[in-house]
Protein backbone atom coordinates (compact mmCIF):
# COMPACT_ATOMS: atom_id res chain seq x y z
CA UNK A 1 0.00 0.00 0.00
CA UNK A 2 1.42 3.08 -1.19
CA UNK A 3 0.94 6.79 0.22
CA UNK A 4 0.40 10.32 -1.22
CA UNK A 5 3.01 12.45 0.81
CA UNK A 6 1.19 16.43 1.00
CA UNK A 7 4.23 18.90 0.07
CA UNK A 8 4.95 21.57 2.10
CA UNK A 9 3.89 25.28 1.21
CA UNK A 10 6.14 27.71 1.78
CA UNK A 11 3.91 30.04 3.30
CA UNK A 12 4.18 29.04 7.13
CA UNK A 13 0.18 29.85 7.76
CA UNK A 14 -0.50 26.93 5.37
CA UNK A 15 2.28 24.83 6.45
CA UNK A 16 0.81 25.28 10.23
CA UNK A 17 -2.72 23.95 8.75
CA UNK A 18 -1.46 21.19 6.74
CA UNK A 19 1.70 19.87 7.72
CA UNK A 20 3.77 17.17 6.16
CA UNK A 21 5.18 14.25 5.18
CA UNK A 22 7.62 12.88 2.90
CA UNK A 23 8.48 9.38 1.52
CA UNK A 24 11.70 8.41 0.81
CA UNK A 25 13.74 5.16 -0.90
CA UNK A 26 16.22 3.76 0.84
CA UNK A 27 19.06 2.14 -0.38
CA UNK A 28 19.42 -0.18 -2.99
CA UNK A 29 16.41 -1.66 -1.81
CA UNK A 30 14.30 1.38 -2.13
CA UNK A 31 12.48 0.35 0.94
CA UNK A 32 9.57 2.95 1.36
CA UNK A 33 9.41 4.60 5.03
CA UNK A 34 7.05 7.91 5.94
CA UNK A 35 9.22 10.88 7.41
CA UNK A 36 7.68 13.43 8.88
CA UNK A 37 8.81 16.60 8.00
CA UNK A 38 9.69 19.50 10.43
CA UNK A 39 8.17 22.80 9.47
CA UNK A 40 10.38 25.88 8.65
CA UNK A 41 10.08 29.04 6.75
CA UNK A 42 9.84 28.62 3.14
CA UNK A 43 12.19 29.70 0.27
CA UNK A 44 10.37 32.55 -0.65
CA UNK A 45 10.20 30.84 -4.34
CA UNK A 46 8.13 28.53 -6.29
CA UNK A 47 7.91 26.18 -8.60
CA UNK A 48 7.31 28.79 -11.35
CA UNK A 49 10.72 30.86 -10.76
CA UNK A 50 12.59 28.09 -12.74
CA UNK A 51 13.16 27.35 -16.44
CA UNK A 52 14.22 23.85 -17.72
CA UNK A 53 15.96 23.41 -21.41
CA UNK A 54 13.62 21.49 -23.09
CA UNK A 55 15.34 18.08 -24.46
CA UNK A 56 15.29 20.11 -28.27
CA UNK A 57 16.95 23.29 -26.68
CA UNK A 58 14.39 25.54 -26.25
CA UNK A 59 13.87 27.24 -22.95
CA UNK A 60 11.45 25.52 -21.13
CA UNK A 61 10.07 27.52 -18.14
CA UNK A 62 7.65 26.18 -15.50
CA UNK A 63 5.74 29.95 -15.54
CA UNK A 64 4.79 28.88 -19.14
CA UNK A 65 2.02 26.57 -16.63
CA UNK A 66 1.24 28.89 -14.42
CA UNK A 67 -2.33 27.53 -12.83
CA UNK A 68 -1.60 24.31 -14.15
CA UNK A 69 -0.82 21.29 -11.61
CA UNK A 70 3.16 19.60 -12.79
CA UNK A 71 4.37 16.47 -11.93
CA UNK A 72 7.92 16.67 -12.25
CA UNK A 73 9.95 13.20 -12.18
CA UNK A 74 13.84 12.56 -12.79
CA UNK A 75 14.34 10.11 -15.60
CA UNK A 76 16.18 7.47 -16.93
CA UNK A 77 16.56 5.42 -20.14
CA UNK A 78 18.25 1.61 -18.38
CA UNK A 79 16.53 1.41 -14.96
CA UNK A 80 14.70 -1.04 -13.39
CA UNK A 81 11.51 1.92 -13.27
CA UNK A 82 11.96 2.78 -16.67
CA UNK A 83 8.80 0.94 -17.75
CA UNK A 84 7.14 4.04 -15.76
CA UNK A 85 7.62 5.97 -19.02
CA UNK A 86 4.34 4.56 -20.14
CA UNK A 87 2.54 4.94 -16.51
CA UNK A 88 3.46 9.03 -17.02
CA UNK A 89 2.35 8.96 -20.42
CA UNK A 90 -1.12 7.56 -19.47
CA UNK A 91 -1.29 9.95 -16.47
CA UNK A 92 -0.77 12.83 -19.43
CA UNK A 93 -3.20 11.42 -21.37
CA UNK A 94 -5.93 10.90 -18.86
CA UNK A 95 -5.01 14.21 -17.48
CA UNK A 96 -4.31 16.92 -19.70
CA UNK A 97 -7.26 18.31 -21.19
CA UNK A 98 -7.65 19.05 -17.33
CA UNK A 99 -4.72 20.80 -17.29
CA UNK A 100 -1.61 18.39 -16.15
CA UNK A 101 1.35 19.12 -17.04
CA UNK A 102 4.04 16.05 -17.12
CA UNK A 103 7.81 16.86 -17.37
CA UNK A 104 10.13 14.26 -17.20
CA UNK A 105 13.88 15.49 -16.64
CA UNK A 106 16.32 13.21 -17.80
CA UNK A 107 19.35 12.38 -15.08
CA UNK A 108 22.49 10.46 -15.42
CA UNK A 109 22.88 10.89 -11.23
CA UNK A 110 22.02 7.13 -10.48
CA UNK A 111 23.84 4.13 -11.70
CA UNK A 112 24.73 6.15 -15.01
CA UNK A 113 21.58 4.68 -15.87
CA UNK A 114 21.15 7.66 -18.77
CA UNK A 115 24.48 7.47 -20.87
CA UNK A 116 22.71 8.72 -23.95
CA UNK A 117 22.62 11.92 -25.66
CA UNK A 118 19.42 14.23 -25.74
CA UNK A 119 18.86 13.13 -29.47
CA UNK A 120 19.02 9.69 -27.94
CA UNK A 121 16.72 9.87 -25.04
CA UNK A 122 13.83 11.61 -27.02
CA UNK A 123 14.03 8.78 -30.01
CA UNK A 124 14.19 6.26 -27.17
CA UNK A 125 11.15 7.73 -25.29
CA UNK A 126 9.09 8.33 -28.45
CA UNK A 127 10.06 4.91 -30.31
CA UNK A 128 9.32 2.98 -26.87
CA UNK A 129 6.73 4.63 -24.75
CA UNK A 130 5.30 7.42 -27.27
CA UNK A 131 6.04 9.60 -24.94
CA UNK A 132 4.64 13.10 -26.17
CA UNK A 133 4.70 15.10 -22.59
CA UNK A 134 7.52 17.53 -22.12
CA UNK A 135 11.03 16.53 -21.35
CA UNK A 136 14.38 18.55 -20.67
CA UNK A 137 17.82 18.20 -21.59
CA UNK A 138 19.62 15.94 -19.40
CA UNK A 139 20.29 17.21 -15.79
CA UNK A 140 22.09 16.81 -12.46
CA UNK A 141 18.98 16.48 -9.77
CA UNK A 142 21.49 16.36 -6.64
CA UNK A 143 24.63 17.75 -5.30
CA UNK A 144 25.99 21.02 -5.85
CA UNK A 145 25.63 21.02 -9.75
CA UNK A 146 21.63 20.27 -9.76
CA UNK A 147 19.29 22.07 -11.92
CA UNK A 148 18.18 25.30 -9.42
CA UNK A 149 14.68 23.30 -9.38
CA UNK A 150 15.83 20.22 -7.29
CA UNK A 151 17.85 22.47 -5.19
CA UNK A 152 15.11 24.33 -4.37
CA UNK A 153 13.22 20.91 -3.88
CA UNK A 154 16.01 20.15 -1.33
CA UNK A 155 15.54 23.83 0.59
CA UNK A 156 11.39 22.90 0.55
CA UNK A 157 11.51 19.40 1.65
CA UNK A 158 15.37 18.77 3.55
CA UNK A 159 17.27 16.06 2.45
CA UNK A 160 15.16 13.66 2.94
CA UNK A 161 12.91 15.06 -0.08
CA UNK A 162 15.83 14.70 -2.68
CA UNK A 163 15.91 12.31 -5.03
CA UNK A 164 17.20 8.72 -3.85
CA UNK A 165 17.12 7.10 -7.39
CA UNK A 166 15.76 7.62 -10.74
CA UNK A 167 11.80 8.13 -11.26
CA UNK A 168 11.20 10.22 -8.13
CA UNK A 169 8.06 11.95 -8.13
CA UNK A 170 6.96 15.93 -7.30
CA UNK A 171 3.59 17.20 -7.81
CA UNK A 172 3.50 21.05 -7.93
CA UNK A 173 0.11 22.61 -7.76
CA UNK A 174 -1.52 25.53 -9.51
CA UNK A 175 0.10 28.27 -7.47
CA UNK A 176 3.91 26.80 -7.41
CA UNK A 177 4.03 25.42 -5.09
CA UNK A 178 5.11 21.64 -3.89
CA UNK A 179 2.12 19.64 -3.16
CA UNK A 180 3.51 16.09 -3.23
CA UNK A 181 6.31 14.13 -3.84
CA UNK A 182 6.67 10.31 -3.77
CA UNK A 183 9.49 7.85 -4.40
CA UNK A 184 10.88 5.38 -7.35
CA UNK A 185 8.94 2.64 -5.86
CA UNK A 186 5.41 4.42 -6.57
CA UNK A 187 4.07 4.23 -9.77
CA UNK A 188 2.82 7.41 -11.27
CA UNK A 189 -0.32 5.59 -11.91
CA UNK A 190 -0.91 4.56 -8.24
CA UNK A 191 -4.25 5.51 -6.35
CA UNK A 192 -2.35 7.27 -4.09
CA UNK A 193 -1.26 9.98 -7.12
CA UNK A 194 -3.99 10.56 -8.83
CA UNK A 195 -5.88 11.27 -5.72
CA UNK A 196 -3.75 14.32 -5.43
CA UNK A 197 -3.92 15.40 -9.04
CA UNK A 198 -7.49 14.80 -9.10
CA UNK A 199 -7.57 17.19 -6.01
CA UNK A 200 -5.33 20.07 -8.04
CA UNK A 201 -7.68 19.70 -11.38
CA UNK A 202 -10.05 21.30 -12.22
CA UNK A 203 -13.66 19.37 -11.64
CA UNK A 204 -14.90 17.10 -14.50
CA UNK A 205 -17.40 18.86 -16.59
CA UNK A 206 -20.66 17.10 -17.55
CA UNK A 207 -21.01 15.51 -20.69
Amino acid sequence: MTTAIPGRRSAMAKTARRGIATVVALGLALSTVAIAAQAKPGTGMSAYDFTFTSIDGAPLPLARYRGQPLLVVNTASFCGFTCQYEDLEALWRRYRERGLVVIGVPSNDFGQQEPGSEQEIKQFCEGRYAVDFPLTDKQDVIGPQAHPFFRWISAELGEAGTPRWNFHKYLIGPDGMLEGAWPSSVRPTDRAVADEIERLLPAKTAG
